[in-house]
């Protein structure tokens, strides 16, 4: 009497994989463009000293990083274990700060190069003497917007 009968024992149908390479690979794109790579490799050891009133760099593309501390292990030896600067992927000295501050200057477009700040990432047992020597050849270059890094001091 009935014309319907119930399909029994097939199952549906199974997923096409024919589209997952694709799929991959956009993925592996997507992540190749969208990470960042380190900018430098430290070379020196930097233990920032705790500070109670912090602020938070606004445009980071504006800042050049200048390194004081004594040099990691692996470069002591080359190195001598004195407090040493490093200025992007080298150790340079204090003459060598004016040609860095030209070099960071010339990528930033020229209605942008009034913001430029120096941010000094100085170990906590650094002497004086080599952070006022840098201070010093900034001031001479013309770089007056200098800022201390520092970690948060926990509070109690």
């Amino acid at each position: 009497m009935s014309k319907f009968q119930k399909k029994r024992g097939k199952s549906s149908p199974a997923i096409s994989t024919a589209s997952l390479p694709d799929i991959i690979f956009m993925l592996l794109f997507f992540f190749m463009v969208v990470t960042t790579m380190r900018d430098t490799e430290l070379m020196i050891e930097v233990k920032t000293p705790n500070a109670t009133e912090l602020t938070k760099l606004e445009k980071k593309s504006l800042v050049n990083y200048i390194y004081i501390g004594k040099p990691k292990p692996k470069y002591q030896e080359t190195y001598g274990t004195n407090p040493r600067i490093q200025l992007g992927d080298k150790f340079a000295s204090e003459k060598d700060i004016p040609l860095f501050l030209q070099q960071h200057k010339a990528k930033i477009p020229e209605v942008q190069r009034g913001g430029i700040k120096t941010s000094l990432r100085i170990d906590e047992n650094v002497k004086m003497g080599v952070v006022a020597d840098v201070k010093t050849a900034l001031r001479k270059s013309g770089q007056l917007l200098v800022n201390y890094s520092a970690k948060r001091r926990a509070e109690k």
